[in-house]
């Protein structure tokens, strides 16, 4: 039983020792010089550890940055929320997951399942946030999205997931990427005899969002999760009369795309739409990122006028 009766003050939070912590978050110095511990930076991605903390002062330097502070200042940085929402993750325990580096795993080492332990309407700040940044309205996802709570190797995290027909949830966040079981596709039924095809979910949500202010009939939708189900998702798709694939730009998307055109004419590639790009997501953060220069360049025009 958790008898606190106030919430972690900055001041607290403060006192938290940065060692520590760093090694809850999977982050093991690379070496320890008196009070300097030097770690390979969280913050980025570096060959040299040149992120310090100074276990006196308690403070921490990321010199590939030019950047450092409290314990504060490292989970605004590292998780990209707000001083409100970390202290919160701190009082509560929960946190994004990050990937774990510099921690390989031994031969026969047992896996941890990851375990659902509830779901939530989606509210979070740095999860929304996150959203914003792929260029998906809040208004969208919420349809669609929930705010899941989950355990990994006995600690706690959550993340934005995406239902499955099986009940599993595909789960996102700003630094991490995975299932919970079971797997399954997606499906979305409109009673249309046209459906449209995504391998992830945050491609159907860009569809939906580029598409909602057209007034032509909505199609069913299957969004496969994973490539590997779309033989699974085969009998479904071709009950009906028109098959839109909006698969990955790489090369398995491609495959399955080259073979699905193959096998029958019902089937549509429209991945030329984001050709130059890895997927439909990832051309829509791009024309989202030329808008915002075009409109700054008119504001800059319009003050010299």
């Amino acid at each position: 039983m958790d008898f606190r009766k106030q919430k972690l003050s900055i001041a607290e939070a403060k006192e938290m020792d940065m060692v520590q912590y760093l090694s809850s978050l999977g982050h093991e110095p690379s070496k320890i010089r008196n009070n300097d511990y030097w770690y390979h930076s969280p913050l980025r991605e570096e060959n040299t550890a040149s992120f310090k903390v100074n276990r006196k002062l308690n403070r921490w330097y990321d010199h590939g940055l030019g950047e450092g502070g409290n314990i504060i200042d490292f989970g605004i940085a590292y998780f990209g929320c707000s001083v409100g929402e970390f202290l919160k993750k701190l009082d509560s325990g929960i946190s994004f997951q990050k990937p774990f580096k510099n921690r390989s795993k031994t031969e026969n080492q047992p896996e941890h399942p990851l375990k659902i332990v509830k779901d939530d309407e989606l509210n979070s700040y740095a999860l929304i946030h996150y959203l914003e940044q792929r260029k998906i309205p809040v208004e969208i996802a919420t349809q669609y999205c929930r705010e899941v709570y989950y355990e990994l190797n006995a600690k706690n995290y959550y993340g934005i997931g995406f239902k499955n027909d099986s009940g599993g949830f595909e789960i996102r966040n700003p630094y991490f990427k995975a299932s919970s079981s079971p797997k399954d596709i997606t499906k979305v039924k409109n009673a249309s005899d046209e459906v449209t095809v995504f391998e992830g979910f945050m491609d159907f949500l860009s569809f939906k969002c580029i598409s909602r202010n057209e007034l032509n009939k909505t199609p069913d939708f299957v969004i496969l999760n994973s490539l590997s189900l779309f033989e699974k998702a085969r009998p479904f798709l071709e009950s009906h009369k028109s098959i839109n694939l909006y698969l990955d730009n790489d090369a398995a998307g491609k495959k399955v795309a080259r073979e699905a055109l193959s096998n029958s004419k019902r089937y549509n590639d429209y991945s030329k739409l984001y050709q130059n790009h890895k997927d439909l997501n990832d051309w829509l953060v791009h024309i989202g990122k030329q808008q915002k220069k075009k409109k700054k360049k008119k504001k800059r025009l319009g003050n010299k006028l």
